[in-house]
């Protein structure tokens, strides 16, 4: 005999798909709830801030920033 009549072990996977189970709901939650932030403060943010953004990102070069800085300003 195992310790609790032979369900120990598998009782021990129920705790953890359980666990892992909860944790994925709280994780979509979050997920949730933050792309809805992020696309609500999208619309406050001028053409320059997304510029700077990009920039430091990485996602263009240091001529492309300075050019479309001009046409910006």
């Amino acid at each position: 005999m195992h310790g609790f009549g032979g369900m120990g072990f598998g009782m021990a996977w129920g705790w953890i798909i359980g666990l892992v189970g909860i944790g994925v709901v709280i994780w979509l939650a979050i997920r949730t709830t933050y792309q809805g932030r992020n696309q609500d403060n999208s619309g406050n943010r001028s053409a320059m801030d997304i510029l700077r953004e990009r920039y430091a990102r990485g996602e263009i070069e240091r001529e492309e920033y300075e050019e479309k800085k001009r046409e910006l300003s």
